[in-house]
């Protein structure tokens, strides 16, 4: 099978997926070209942007898009000449989703079921293309530290305010008072366009007198090692896909704890989630006060639940054989 695969932002999600779709299939990319000075040259890059798009889907029996935006929406309203498969994470459903011209996509590949169900109410005359396949993670790369518990509490993201670092940093700043000795680590850089919001934490904390109990990482390299160090990771945003940073958390050992986005039920069982930063300082408090043993079995049993259904193994596979029926059937 003569594959596509059309991308254009980040790879974080696609390295296995594409290893694995390689070794199967004869895989090229998309290459979008610019001539000159795109400002002085707009015109002409458009047309030869569609130019090279039209002949890339044409020579490709499928083309999987991992981003269900920008090239998605130009190759959906291009003559139909090859089947086309997408994954929506989630910015998509904001920013492109009411661009793509959906009749022209094949299969849609959503995250969790609450993305499933956003995107029918949008647009349920979809529905039958829709699978979920959640986002997943090396449980090879990602696995278990031995650490003594010492109090540290982990975030990792892009720091903007979607995240909530700075509402997490006020519950950090309560927790604090009721029981000094605990430690925030906040990893991560600071996001494009919001660098207001970046400075607006870094004041937060010397307001607060605790430069000694934050610590700002910037981005991590390496985050399976940058786990190792933290034992209770947070997600606390507002709206997440499947967040990769929490599979990767999960994995590596670290206990969770999740505020209630929607879809965050999928993974995290009850008695982990939270609403408002009373409940998050209740159960971090709660964590600490167990016996190590019964902190083992929840790490391992939160572990266990990435293991079933977010091990990338699993994922690519899935992937894979969708993208295969889809050249079946157009056959």
């Amino acid at each position: 099978m003569r594959l596509g695969i059309a991308i254009e932002e980040t790879w974080d999600f696609l390295h296995e997926i594409h290893a694995d779709l390689t070794a199967h299939h004869d895989v090229t990319l998309f290459r979008r070209r610019q001539v000159g000075l795109p400002v002085f040259n707009a015109r002409l890059n458009r047309a030869l942007f569609r130019r090279d798009l039209g002949a890339f889907l044409r020579a490709n029996d499928v083309v999987f898009f991992e981003w269900a935006s920008e090239l998605l929406a130009a190759a959906s309203h291009l003559p139909k000449k090859t089947g086309i498969v997408t994954r929506l994470h989630r910015y998509e459903m904001y920013r492109w989703a009411d661009r793509v011209n959906w009749d022209a996509v094949d299969r849609i590949i959503l995250v969790t079921e609450a993305k499933r169900r956003e995107f029918v109410r949008h647009f349920p005359v979809q529905a039958s293309k829709v699978v979920v396949i959640p986002e997943a993670v090396s449980l090879q790369r990602f696995q278990p530290a031995q650490k003594t518990f010492s109090g540290d509490i982990g975030i990792l993201c892009h720091l903007r305010p979607r995240k909530r670092v700075y509402e997490l940093i006020l519950a950090f700043h309560r927790l604090n008072q009721l029981r000094p000795g605990f430690h925030l680590h906040i990893g991560g850089g600071e996001a494009p366009g919001f660098g207001e919001y970046y400075e607006a934490m870094r004041a937060l904390v010397r307001k607060l007198k605790l430069d000694n109990d934050v610590t700002f990482y910037g981005h991590v390299d390496k985050p399976e090692e940058w786990y190792a160090n933290i034992d209770i990771f947070i997600s606390n945003g507002y709206s997440e896909g499947l967040q990769v940073s929490l599979l990767e958390a999960i994995a590596s050992g670290c206990y969770s704890l999740s505020h209630f986005w929607d879809g965050a039920d999928e993974l995290m069982p009850a008695d982990t989630l939270y609403f408002g930063e009373a409940e998050l300082v209740e159960r971090i408090l709660c964590y600490a006060d167990m016996p190590e043993a019964e902190r083992e079995r929840r790490r391992q049993a939160l572990r266990q639940v990435v293991a079933s259904r977010n091990d990338v193994d699993k994922t690519k596979r899935e992937i894979r054989e969708l993208i295969e029926a889809v050249a079946s059937s157009r056959k």
